[in-house]
């Protein structure tokens, strides 16, 4: 009988990404920011700004709309927008691009756009199915090395014990599964169902009273069996349904060939998803799509994104900028952060500040909890100390090294030191750089 290797136990990562702690915007009952709360720290008149951007949306003022995130790099406004769409939903879909992706070979800007705005749009849908239902009291995901990269370990398969107040079952299942699973970060005490046609998991909260690395509401143990008939619910997005549609299987919503899709196609959808929603079956969960670096979108990519704003299904806009006054891309005409002057008559902008030594100082703390590093004070204090002098982006990312250099143990002053001798910030990379021109020349 192999082993039972305990990190896979209880599906923890390493890395689960820069922003995986961000659980709202951490508002009171008033709008005003907390200090800390969700996951937020400092940003105190951005995150009220959004905060107020959140109520528009939800009374449907911001139709047609967008907001602007403007601040210098690291300075939160990633986290901000996750905010944002963390307030508005646990499954509201939240699209990350960056504008420099829009110029791909495989596809035009457009299509790309189109897809990305789709991704954005959920569809949730509510019916009778056969599913396994319980709270996880194990589970165990096997990994395999990647075929195409043997660096990298992929799920191959998951058993999983499940159990209610009546019954417990343990299942068996397949790479598809286990990688859900993995994406929606079920560890044990999580409440999840699992379609036992189709093998679609939905997380449904948690029956732990401490929160984990993700989003999730408190819920009580279910009674009964653990696989049952009831109502299923889960929530696709549209361009789910359109790689379905265009293959003509409606559960093939997977792996997207990267091909682009006929308008027919997306119209033939949207007509689908409106008889559900007027049947009463579905209901439309418009989404974040988050745009960074927007000042690399051209003429054609603004024009496209200011029409489709005001279609009938639109997501959410939120554009983020580090410049000031520089060329609009593919013309000679310079704008404001780059964006054509009538769109920007359309966007609420809202600015971020950089962060404060004692702001940092919590923002390491938050990511050494997420990444499960053990730190000393004083090695948080010198990570402030050196994200105030360089940035906040170089002090945590010293906390993967240092820990590495403390063989998985706590983390000392001297260890993060020995990591900022190894790894250079960009003003000493500069400085190394002109310093070997000097000898050159």
């Amino acid at each position: 009988m192999p082993a039972v290797i305990e990190e896979v136990a209880k599906v923890s990562f390493e890395r689960v990404g820069m922003h995986s702690h961000i659980r709202g915007l951490g508002l009171d009952e008033n709008g005003r920011a907390k200090f800390i709360a969700d996951g937020m720290v400092g940003q105190v008149k951005a995150r009220e700004a959004a905060g107020i951007a959140v109520e528009l949306i939800k009374r449907g003022k911001l139709a047609g709309k967008g907001i602007l995130l403007v601040g210098p790099t690291g300075s939160g406004k990633t986290a901000i927008a996750m905010g944002i769409a963390r307030e508005l939903g646990e499954d509201v879909p939240f699209v990350q691009i960056a504008g420099s992706e829009i110029y791909s070979a495989e596809v035009n800007k457009t299509e790309f756009l189109k897809q990305a705005m789709r991704r954005a749009i959920g569809v949730r849908i509510s019916e009778e199915r056969k599913v396994y239902e319980g709270e996880v009291k194990k589970i165990e995901i096997r990994r395999t090395r990647h075929p195409f990269n043997p660096y990298v370990e992929i799920p191959e398969s998951v058993i999983i014990t499940l159990r209610t107040k009546d019954d417990e079952k343990t299942i068996r299942a397949g790479r598809e599964i286990a990688y859900q699973l993995m994406e929606l970060g079920v560890e044990e005490g999580d409440v999840i169902q699992i379609d036992a046609e189709t093998g679609r998991v939905s997380k449904v909260g948690t029956t732990k009273e401490e929160e984990g690395l993700f989003f999730k509401r408190k819920v009580n143990l279910p009674s009964g069996p653990v696989l049952k008939i009831k109502e299923f619910t889960y929530t696709v997005t549209l361009h789910d349904l359109d790689v379905a549609n265009a293959r003509g299987n409606i559960f093939g919503l997977l792996f997207s060939t990267g091909a682009e899709i006929s308008d027919e196609i997306r119209q033939r959808v949207d007509e689908t998803v409106k008889s559900w929603i007027e049947e009463g079956r579905a209901t439309l969960v418009p989404g974040v799509l988050f745009i960074d670096e927007c000042h690399m979108l051209d003429i054609e990519a603004f024009s496209f994104l200011a029409r489709a704003m005001e279609g009938e299904l639109a997501p959410i806009l939120i554009l983020a900028t580090n410049r000031g006054r520089t060329k609009i891309r593919g013309t000679d005409i310079e704008a404001p952060h780059g964006i054509p002057l009538d769109m920007l008559d359309r966007l609420l902008i809202i600015n971020t500040e950089p962060y404060r030594k004692e702001e940092i100082r919590e923002i390491v703390k938050i990511r050494a909890r997420e990444e499960k590093i053990e730190v000393s004070e004083e090695a948080i204090e010198y990570l402030a100390e050196l994200g105030e002098k360089t940035s906040l982006r170089y002090a945590v990312q010293l906390l993967a090294p240092a820990s590495v250099l403390a063989r998985g143990g706590r983390v000392e002053r001297e260890h993060v030191e020995k990591a900022k001798e190894y790894f250079a910030d960009i003003k000493r990379s500069i400085e190394f750089v002109e310093k070997l021109e000097g000898m050159l020349s």
